[in-house]
């Protein structure tokens, strides 16, 4: 039922674009014991089938900006190959850490950040 749970709800920050895996990583790392590197595995197959869905309602309610897309794409393969090297190389309570660093400072980032007009 946790799996469930963690999933329902990872999926939901995901599909509101926010990245499931915020939700997903820290709490398979915190509730399940899940080591980092096998918890960052599951949050990128899972992310497959929920980002597919989450796309199909964003296309319908055209909320795709497709000029950008495919930079995005280029960009995204290029760092996600260099991604997971790195992450494949580094001591998994290392990517813990610098996976709470990156949450903290996106969370900070958000907080005081202007609004948008």
């Amino acid at each position: 039922m946790k799996l469930f749970l963690i999933g329902l709800f990872a999926g939901i920050v995901g599909g509101m674009g926010i990245g499931g895996g915020t939700i997903l990583i820290p709490a398979l790392t915190i509730f399940l014991g899940t080591e980092q590197h096998i918890a960052q595995s599951v949050n990128l197959l899972s992310f497959i089938p929920t980002a597919i869905i989450a796309l199909i309602y964003h296309i319908k309610s055209k909320n795709i900006q497709y000029k950008i897309v495919t930079l995005i794409i280029i960009g995204g393969i290029i760092g996600s190959s260099i991604g997971a090297i790195l992450a494949a190389i580094t001591k998994a309570v290392i990517l813990k850490k610098i996976f709470a660093v990156f949450l903290f400072g996106m969370g900070i980032y958000e907080i005081f950040s202007k609004p948008r007009k």
